[in-house]
């Protein structure tokens, strides 16, 4: 687990406000800090839509996962892992097609 920086309560947010408010807590973190979510359910659609938005640029990782509560902790990769990680999905990752 990384440092968290905060912690949110999302069940305290307008639910039009949540996904905004957590994107501009994650694109304010420097490499290597987190951000804690707490929620009422299990935020799959936030999940998309962050791997969506930044891939491979964030690590997921469940603290608590329901019944009724969960817990959730986004952490910003350093920039270094970021690179290395498109690279791995590149199809030039193995030097076949680069040419």
């Amino acid at each position: 687990m990384s440092n968290a920086v905060s912690v949110i309560d999302v069940r305290t947010i307008a639910p039009f406000e949540r996904h905004a408010r957590i994107f501009g807590q994650l694109d304010a973190l420097a490499a290597g800090q987190a951000l804690q979510i707490v929620n009422d359910h299990d935020p799959v659609p936030l999940h998309r839509q962050l791997d969506a938005r930044a891939p491979g640029q964030f690590q997921w990782t469940y603290l608590q996962a329901g019944p009724d509560l969960w817990q959730i902790e986004i952490a910003k990769k350093a920039a270094q892992t970021q690179a290395a990680a498109g690279a791995e999905d590149s199809c030039c990752s193995g030097g076949a097609c680069c040419g």
